[in-house]
């Protein structure tokens, strides 16, 4: 079949053969652009166009989604002022779109009077489709939980805040503009936010009046609809009124209809079960009708989100003592889908970190069996198929649920007693000996992506999307400084082996170097292209290996801050970079890192490959270094770990029991306890024993 572009034709689907549109004699045309194949409509923009449903013939037909804009304005000035505007339109677009929660804007054009703005097909179900989904007729068989509506929050935010930071107001949030993706993509959240609304912003910007509205009644704010302005407060208005129609199946439309604003006073008498008191509070400040006694960015909503980890759900260990002493062949972690319905509904709440050796277990079984009295028996699942070396024994210590977060970056400390995680709730401090929280550290603005931990085990660094570094004094939990200087979120950071110099990076593609001490910027390095997502510095501090994700991995001289060389240049992200001392190979440390499925070692020196190690199945997302071990620890996007022989490069084991990408992977500095993280939202603590 192949499509009319004319806006007014009401049965636009014609046989492949015509050249004529058999509905309003209109000529056809096979390809918008001599590139875009149009298959079907999608949706009608009122007067304005409509959005159809595409095949990039560029792209080996990979589906795409064009927007039509058909101005109604006349005049050759009118119309030159609307492309200009629908350029400038796209442009914002294209930047936002490098944000992997929001679609890429692939091309952006004008032919025979119209306007064509062509973005990345999600494919995916919008969360009204979602919510209709989940009833029979009139009768809903279940609305979101309130666990969902907080996960939905933990991940729509994000994306806001993103937006808002650079200036862009979306004006039209509702459940049809959120998307929830069928394949989340390996770095991002699975809800994708749509419709930027500019075929709305079109007409209304070249004949401006006081009192024009943009956005959907029932889901925009009283000055939107009103006045016609939009803020940041506004979207959260909106955002409170997603949270409520996906809670009870009701419209706010239907209730704006019939009560205008007055409805957002006795929300709560809508609800078909009862909610904390806590969320209760979140959703009521965001459906505040004056703009003032609302929330004024994503940022203080995920704030007050914090606090509902004051009510944690501790998820029982197993039932059995026994079957944490594993045979040399396997290993076993609680299942995560396992019920405790008393605990959960009492609490409803974030999942705090498990953790502990054998002995701990023993002795928190009563206590924990008094707690979920009459709940069900703890399932185990294996997650280890592949037979073990004979010169390892491997165990899981403990599994933790986080619920609504994943952990981006784990840091054990030099003594193996404690270990950092992050999160976008900040970061926590847990003790490895008794499984007990020891800190929360949350000065923070937004999300940490990343921490270091020093060598003497008295300071850790932490990297934000909030643009700064903070260091910690790890023993008291002071924040002792906050270093600024990047310009966009800090992904990497790495500290010298005396501890003295600390090494940053992020999305502004810029390593600085950093007094730990003074905090002090000593020098900056702008060489990438992209995303600077690993550092690290051999055992001297004198070389600094970097990895983007504009495919490079670089060396500098921390000394006379000079570029070394490029040990890789390759068209994949860098996720890890380390250095590692190999028996027999070079005197110096050698770099390690990963380059598409495989991961490889260079001579720092040479700049020669010595060695990969290949076996993933798809893209390497993070390495681990068990330095007394000589074990080499490689996470994936396959969602499986695997354990190589750093000296033979032989594959030792694959741990399996992940079901999303692995995050983040450390070892202890005795090399016999792998921490591992993942986007499923999970942490697992590997015991790893040689004899």
């Amino acid at each position: 079949m192949i499509c009319c572009l004319n806006p007014d034709c009401l049965n636009p689907l014609n046989d492949k053969s015509s050249t004529v549109c058999a509905s309003c004699g209109v000529r056809l045309i096979p390809l918008l652009r001599n590139r875009f194949r149009v298959i079907r409509v999608l949706s009608q923009e009122g007067g304005f166009g409509k959005t159809y449903l595409a095949q990039d013939s560029d792209k080996l037909n990979e589906l795409c989604v064009i927007k039509q804009l058909a101005p109604k304005i006349e005049g050759n000035w009118a119309l030159k002022k609307a492309v200009e505007l629908f350029e400038k339109e796209a442009q914002r677009l294209q930047e936002l779109g490098e944000n992997p929660q929001i679609p890429k804007l692939l091309a952006y054009f004008e032919q025979d009077s119209c306007l064509y703005l062509v973005q990345q097909f999600i494919d995916g179900e919008n969360l009204l489709e979602e919510l209709e989904n989940r009833r029979e007729g009139d009768i809903w068989l279940r609305c979101y939980s309130e666990k969902e509506v907080r996960e939905f929050l933990l991940n729509l935010l994000p994306i806001l805040h993103f937006v808002h930071e650079r200036g862009v107001v979306h004006r039209d949030i509702k459940p049809q503009n959120i998307i929830r993706r069928t394949s989340p993509q390996e770095l991002a959240g699975n809800l994708v936010l749509i419709d930027f609304g500019s075929s709305k912003e079109l007409k209304p910007k070249l004949n401006l009046k006081v009192g024009t509205s943009i956005g959907s009644h029932g889901y925009s704010a009283i000055e939107q609809i009103r006045d016609g302005l939009a803020y940041p407060a506004s979207d959260l208005f909106s955002v409170g009124a997603t949270c409520f129609h996906l809670m009870t199946g009701i419209s706010p439309f239907q209730l704006w209809t019939e009560h205008g604003y007055s409805w957002m006073s006795n929300w709560e008498q809508y609800l078909n079960y009862p909610i904390s008191d806590e969320l209760a509070h979140i959703i009521d400040k965001l459906l505040k009708k004056d703009v003032e006694q609302r929330y004024k960015s994503a940022v203080e909503v995920i704030a007050d989100l914090k606090e509902l980890q004051k009510y944690p759900v501790v998820l029982p260990p197993l039932t059995e003592t026994d079957e944490l002493l594993l045979p040399p062949t396997e290993i076993f972690s609680v299942n995560k889908y396992t019920k405790y319905k008393k605990v959960f509904l009492a609490l409803l709440a974030i999942s705090m970190f498990i953790v502990g050796e054998v002995w701990y277990w023993k002795t928190r079984e009563t206590q924990i069996r008094n707690d979920t009295n009459n709940q069900p028996t703890a399932k185990t699942e294996r997650i280890l198929t592949q037979p073990l070396s004979k010169k390892q024994k491997l165990a899981v210590i403990a599994t933790f649920n986080l619920a609504y977060d994943s952990v981006s970056s784990l840091a054990i400390s030099p003594d193996s007693k404690t270990v950092l995680a992050t999160s976008v709730f900040g970061i926590k401090l847990w003790s490895l000996v008794t499984g007990q929280e020891i800190s929360v550290f949350d000065a923070h603005n937004a999300k940490v992506n990343v921490v270091a931990i020093n060598p003497g085990g008295t300071k850790f660094a932490s990297g934000s999307e909030d643009k700064t570094i903070k260091i910690w004094n790890l023993a008291t939990g002071q924040e002792i400084r906050t270093l600024k200087g990047h310009k966009q979120s800090v992904h990497a950071l790495a500290i010298s082996p005396d501890g003295k110099i600390l090494a940053s990076g992020g999305d502004d593609n810029i390593i600085k170097l950093w007094n730990l001490n003074t905090g002090e910027n000593i020098v900056s390095f702008n060489s990438h292209k992209a995303r600077i997502s690993s550092l690290a510095f051999d055992s001297t501090g004198k070389m600094l290996a970097s990895g983007s994700f504009d495919g490079t991995i670089k060396l500098w001289d921390v000394k006379s801050y000079q570029f070394i060389r490029n040990l890789l240049i390759s068209s994949s992200n860098i996720y890890s970079v380390n250095f590692v001392n190999i028996s027999g190979i070079t005197a110096n440390d050698s770099v390690i890192g990963n380059h598409n499925n495989s991961i490889s070692i260079w001579n720092p020196v040479t700049g020669d490959k010595i060695r990969s190690f290949t076996g993933h199945s798809q893209p390497v997302t993070s390495t681990a270094i068990g330095f007394r071990s000589s074990l080499l620890a490689s996470g994936s996007s396959d969602e499986t770990i695997k354990l190589w022989n750093l000296n033979t490069g032989e594959l030792l084991n694959t741990l399996r029991g992940h079901s999303d990408q692995v995050e983040s992977l450390t070892f202890n500095k005795d090399g016999n306890i792998l921490v591992s993280s993942a986007q499923d939202n999970t942490v697992k603590i590997w015991q790893i024993s040689l004899f």
